[in-house]
């Protein structure tokens, strides 16, 4: 368990790294360490604001087909920013398309990373 929340840590902290790299309004004040202290917090924005808000507007993201995920995704970039003085980003819609990029770079990860568990059908 422990390994695989050290994993989904370096692919959240990779993400972001190659965000910032490909976004001219995500900047990143210093080494591949700032990128790991910016994952640490992202996740933990991520797990307690991200499920409120994630709770709080669940018929809108129903409405949207999840769409509406992404911008909460947006949101809690902007509150990482707004904690980290290593993470800028510049507005809310380079925000948005950070937030696009990092799920797909995370889930593609995630999907060629991750162990699955074998389960054999007989």
């Amino acid at each position: 368990m422990i390994r695989r929340l050290i994993l989904a840590w370096l692919i959240l902290a990779v993400a972001i790294g190659i965000t910032a790299a490909l976004l001219p309004g995500v900047d990143i004040d210093g080494g591949f360490g700032s990128v790991l202290w910016i994952a640490v917090i992202f996740g933990l924005v991520n797990a307690v604001l991200g499920t409120i808000l994630r709770l709080l507007t669940f018929p809108l993201i129903v409405l949207t087909l999840g769409l509406f995920a992404l911008v909460i995704n947006a949101v809690l970039i902007q509150i990482t920013s707004w904690i980290s003085d290593s993470l800028d980003v510049d507005g809310f819609l380079t925000a948005l398309l950070a937030a696009l990029i990092i799920s797909v770079i995370t889930t593609v990860l995630d999907v060629i990373l991750q162990p699955r568990s074998q389960s054999s059908v007989r």
